[in-house]
């Protein structure tokens, strides 16, 4: 049984070793020019396998350039995590859709890539027999104010250069300019010759319209000294020629908003949006009190984040509404920015019953189509239920009168006969009660007012929310009126009870305190709060009256 398990061990690891290793492919850009190269990258977690891809699948569609392998270690979370990368240069020999196929590395295979080859771009002029030249150029002539264009400056050299190399600033008065991305660098094949290129990406946002002028780029960079040294003695190399080439001025017409758009609405000229919602935790059982996160996301392609106006606030009557720091992000892809804004809020039900949340409307220009469009949420119904734990005792004095039937008016008569009854039966207790010695009293069955609002001293400047309100709530329950009916009545009540609310509800939380709050309740006129009988010393009247 023992010699079994040996040599079933081995086969255990093996097994899951080969279940857990994994070999990922991926492209550093999915569309290219024709003659351009593209870089493949094969990952794996798999350290036992010690050969290298086979390349022979690529051989129909694709020119291998060059192979070279990286190997890491990296440490997450205290674990070791050991990855090898293989990273292979690809010249495509067709255009259009072309298929990376799968690659095999001893048991595991990737998965295929599609990537894109156009028409070259590169106009095979005379700058193209020069060592060093850029070009420049716009995804599109036109575009709509504060909408965005692509600017592309891609640098080609033949020979080497050294790495003191520089480009001008981008910089275009009346015009916002994001760089989208890193900077590329791949190769290019130009009547026969083999061109280093290196490529950086703009978004242009012109902020005016009118004719915009992105004015020429410089770049400049010390070439390689490719000849042999006349002097053999010299130590290093020699000093290389400096380059400085410039690309063309692009003239970029920007088209005013569209007489049909919205005068009251935002201006959103993008590519595509999306408008989408989400709740912590879901609202289909939700009870008076209870803490809803609601989440709007507004995911724009060809904005920045910076550029999306707010959305809507949830005012709803019965809803109390806690808003979050929007949270905005940007996505670089092919297509330019993709620009996203999340709004949070905590909203707290202070009522039973239905709850309508209107609709969440956005209005936008569809520049892709040249249209205007509306993206929105539908309205949607929340069902609120009463909590039993925050009902309390409803004042007499709120109960509304109801109609008097006649024929049982008797029992008016005979309540109030009853009434009077116990009136002066109270009346001869307390006669009997005035004579007796005065430090003889009943025995308090619950805490004094004094008590609780010790009580509300130490959690306020403790500055604790929760029991704030703990203390808060058993002191109102002593009191002639509800807590609510002095909130209205007293305005610094009610602003500090907000301020407390906002600390129990809001998701990200305050740093409350909780001065305001014990200054108002003790500012609270002396006529409206429970005196306590015994007094600040503890004992009975003297003389009581």
């Amino acid at each position: 049984m023992t010699r079994f398990t040996v040599l079933l061990l081995p086969l255990l690891i093996c097994t899951a070793t080969a279940h857990a290793a994994e070999l990922i492919a991926s492209v550093d850009r999915s569309r290219l020019n024709s003659g351009e190269t593209v870089e493949l990258t094969l990952e794996t977690n798999d350290v036992t396998q010690f050969g290298k891809p086979d390349l022979t699948p690529l051989e129909p569609l694709f020119e291998v350039r060059g192979t070279r392998q990286v190997n890491q270690l990296n440490t997450l979370n205290g674990g070791d995590r050991a990855t090898t990368r293989w990273i292979i240069t690809l010249l495509p020999k067709e255009n259009g859709s072309v298929l990376i196929p799968p690659l095999q590395v001893g048991d595991v295979q990737s998965q295929p890539i599609t990537v894109q080859v156009v028409e070259s771009d590169v106009r095979e002029d005379k700058n193209s027999l020069d060592p060093v030249f850029i070009e420049a150029s716009l995804d599109q002539s036109s575009v709509y104010v504060q909408a965005q264009a692509i600017l592309t400056l891609r640098i080609y050299h033949s020979v080497s250069l050294y790495d003191d190399s520089s480009l001008t600033p981008l910089q275009i008065a009346d015009a916002r300019v994001e760089q989208l991305g890193d900077t590329r660098t791949y190769e290019k094949d130009i009547n026969g010759v083999r061109h280093g290129v290196i490529e950086m990406r703009y978004a242009i946002y012109p902020q005016h319209s009118g004719l915009l002028t992105i004015a020429p780029q410089t770049f400049s960079a010390t070439l390689v000294e490719t000849q042999p040294a006349q002097d053999s003695t010299a130590q290093g190399p020699k000093p290389g020629k400096l380059m400085r080439v410039s690309s063309a001025q692009i003239p970029l017409t920007v088209k005013p908003k569209p007489l049909t758009y919205p005068i009251d609405a935002p201006w959103l000229p993008a590519r595509s949006l999306s408008l989408s919602e989400s709740w912590n935790p879901e609202p289909e059982h939700t009870q008076v009190g209870d803490s809803l996160t609601r989440s709007l996301t507004l995911k724009v392609e060809g904005l920045a984040s910076s550029q999306l106006p707010a959305m809507p606030a949830t005012e709803v009557n019965g809803l109390r509404r806690y808003p979050d720091q929007p949270v905005l992000s940007n996505q670089s892809s092919d297509r330019g920015l993709i620009g996203s804004r999340e709004e949070r809020e905590a909203l707290v039900p202070s009522r039973s019953g239905l709850i309508d949340l209107p609709t969440v409307d956005v209005v936008w220009w569809n520049t892709f189509e040249d249209h205007l469009e509306h993206t929105s949420l539908p309205a949607r119904t929340l069902q609120v239920a009463n909590n039993p734990s925050l009902q309390v005792d409803t004042p007499t004095g709120s109960l509304q009168p109801s109609a008097v039937d006649n024929d049982v008016l008797w029992w008016w008569k005979l309540s109030t006969l009853i009434l009077a009854c116990t009136t002066l039966l109270g009346f001869g207790l307390w006669w009997r009660a005035r004579w007796q010695p005065a430090i003889l009293r009943a025995a308090q069955t619950g805490p004094s007012p004094r008590t609780l609002m010790d009580d509300i001293k130490r959690a306020s400047q403790a500055n604790d929310p929760h029991a704030t309100r703990q203390a808060l709530d058993a002191w109102a329950r002593q009191q002639p009126e509800t807590l609510a009916d002095m909130a209205a009545r007293f305005v610094p009540l009610s602003d500090a009870l907000d301020g407390l609310n906002g600390a129990l509800y809001s998701e990200t939380g305050q740093h409350w305190q909780g001065e305001d709050l014990w200054r108002a309740i003790r500012t609270i006129p002396a006529a409206e709060r429970v005196q306590d009988p015994v007094g600040e010393s503890g004992l009975p009247p003297l003389y009581p009256k």
